[in-house]
């Protein structure tokens, strides 16, 4: 399945030069969401994973579908303040400026293997930050699995070693 042409590209947004790639359009079509979470599922269902941790919000919408579907349970990383309860934070470096990730301090049990999910990776700073909250409660991530890898940005070299699977990736385009 081509994913890109169920992704629909705006330009200058959110500013002047930014080609924005728009998932909406994606999950709206129920063909093209179920297509994504076969693609994830077939890619994952032999690999052993105890949970899916998704980045909010879009890592929500693909990471609890894939969660249902692989039969295992779903964490949230959240933006800070978000949370209920004891959590952990990472902070980490945006264009113009730093935002911060929390994980609930009892969502992964020591030696747990770990799937980190989002929708895109663009510089990688979220990705890195969630994969650190991760270890730091003794999860093992297998890898990070995205939608919309922005290759030009880098974000695949940012959190190496981890590995990372995308579907659709945008080359400068």
């Amino acid at each position: 399945m081509d994913l890109k042409k169920y992704i629909r590209t705006i330009p200058d947004f959110p500013k002047k030069g930014i080609q924005f790639r728009d998932i909406t359009t994606l999950i709206s079509n129920p063909d093209a969401f179920s297509g994504t979470i076969d693609i994830f599922h077939e890619h994952y269902k032999i690999r052993r994973i105890d949970v899916i941790a998704g980045i909010e919000s879009r890592g929500f919408i693909f990471g609890g579908a894939l969660a249902d579907r692989l039969g295992v349970g779903f964490i949230p990383i959240r933006k800070k303040g978000k949370l209920p309860g004891g959590t952990i934070s990472e902070t980490y470096d945006l264009e113009y400026g730093t935002d911060t990730l929390e994980i609930h301090d009892d969502a992964i049990k020591e030696g747990q293997q770990v799937l980190l999910l989002d929708d895109l990776i663009a510089t990688g700073g979220s990705l890195e930050a969630a994969g650190k909250l991760i270890e730091r409660l003794g999860g093992e991530i297998i890898e990070a699995a995205v939608v919309i890898e922005l290759v030009e940005l880098g974000g695949r070299e940012k959190i190496e070693p981890l590995k990372l699977y995308s579907l659709a990736r945008y080359e400068g385009e």
